[in-house]
């Protein structure tokens, strides 16, 4: 593929985007933090609460459905407009929720937008990078928002405490619509369907419009479904209640969540870098890409494999520790996914798959959050998730390596 816009200026676009993500993304750490005082505001019980994470799980996984489409159709630019104004336009909605059914209402809203943001993102490293080097993007990516998520617990107890906790979500509101108008200064001048030209020159393929029908024919296609409904199950039941585990074991307040919250997520940032260049610099070495994959999935899979272990732990900073391995293997299993899906499908139909896969993990990550809920107000306590997520990531890799035996890049 010849280039069309300078590295510079591609890696300046995306890591707008990614920026962008972070305030995306920022309102699901931000409520598990502010748990505490949204409860006392609305007398909610942890099983309320775990309604209320998948009612926003459920509204991202339904709006999948259709943002893949939209991106594919779109295109990056129009795709980047859509997508920012309207997430940051709902994230702003709730500095105006006064009762809890309207703070559910603010949460479907903004779970049904931001559900452009992973098609997008992998959208976008497809037409910008050159294949071996699109999981240094994704890894870099998911590293600025890991580095996002870490900067959170210092600043929203601070913000809440002057704003309240609905003035700490609007912020995110107004942040993406500020780094949106950076990111359509940045992109001046740049003709991203000039990718698409060059691709149909080169292999016409590479720009056909699949219809749905077809990507759900493929194997590959259901390989990544079953892979993300098992793997981000995981991700979601720490993203939603890892603040709440360390209350209960060890009764933190939520000014003290911080350290051990931008421990985790520090693993999830170094795991996500790693195996993103650890990737790339085997790819660009020569390795089949297949046995690239399949062996940064495996490892990332055995790294997660110790989780429950932190239950038998007396010392904090041990668990803390092994949150942050814990996110770090998952990052570079998601990673790795995402990866795969820019191998073995043509540019015109990544957009659908990555939204089909984000609406497999999210439904899983639905369940998850609201069995949590359930499970922690029965009394259970957390062996039964934890063991669960220990083996998740094994059986995504099972299952995708049974449905797609091996990848094969879709131009080769």
């Amino acid at each position: 593929m010849t280039p069309f816009v300078s590295p510079s200026r591609a890696w300046l676009l995306f890591g707008l985007l990614c920026v962008a993500g972070v305030f995306n993304a920022m309102d699901r750490p931000i409520i598990a933090i502010l748990k505490p005082d949204m409860s006392a505001d609305f007398g909610w019980t942890d099983a309320d609460f775990g309604r209320l994470a998948a009612v926003t799980q459920f509204a991202a996984a339904l709006s999948f459905l259709l943002t893949g489409w939209l991106v594919d159709r779109l295109g990056v630019r129009r795709a980047m407009i859509v997508g920012v104004s309207a997430w940051s336009l709902a994230a702003l909605l709730h500095g105006w929720a006064r009762t809890g059914s309207q703070v559910v209402a603010a949460r479907i809203g903004l779970g049904a937008t931001e559900a452009v943001q992973t098609p997008l993102t992998i959208k976008t490293v497809a037409t910008l990078f050159a294949p071996n080097r699109r999981s240094l993007a994704i890894g870099i990516g998911t590293a600025l928002a890991s580095a996002g998520t870490i900067s959170m617990p210092f600043f929203i107890p601070p913000m809440a405490a002057a704003f309240g906790w609905r003035g700490a979500l609007a912020f995110a509101g107004l942040a993406g619509f500020i780094v949106l108008a950076l990111w359509l200064l940045a992109a001046r001048g740049v003709r991203f369907d000039a990718a698409d030209e060059d691709a149909r020159s080169e292999t016409p393929a590479a720009t056909e419009i699949w219809p749905i029908r077809r990507i759900l024919a493929q194997r590959a296609t259901w390989a990544i479904l079953g892979a993300k409904a098992l793997s981000d199950a995981t991700w979601w039941l720490l993203n939603f209640w890892l603040p709440d585990f360390y209350r209960r074991e060890f009764d933190l307040t939520t000014t003290q969540l911080a350290i051990p919250l931008a421990i985790a997520f520090a693993g999830s940032a170094l795991g996500a870098l790693a195996a993103g260049s650890i990737s790339t610099r085997l790819l660009e070495r020569g390795v089949p890409v297949d046995r690239v994959r399949k062996g940064m999935l495996i490892v990332s899979a055995l790294v997660v494999l110790p989780v429950p272990v932190v239950l038998a732990l007396d010392s904090f900073w041990p668990v803390a520790v092994m949150m942050g391995v814990v996110l770090a293997g998952h990052q570079g299993f998601s990673l790795t996914l995402f990866s795969i899906i820019t191998d073995v499908f043509p540019r015109a139909a990544i957009g659908r798959v990555t939204a089909l896969g984000a609406f497999c993990g999210n439904i899983g990550g639905m369940a998850i959050v609201w069995i949590t809920g359930v499970t922690l107000t029965a009394g259970i306590g957390y062996m039964p998730l934890f063991s669960f997520a220990a083996v998740s990531y094994l059986l995504a890799f099972a299952w995708l390596r049974l449905l797609l035996p091996r990848i094969v890049r879709a131009a080769e």
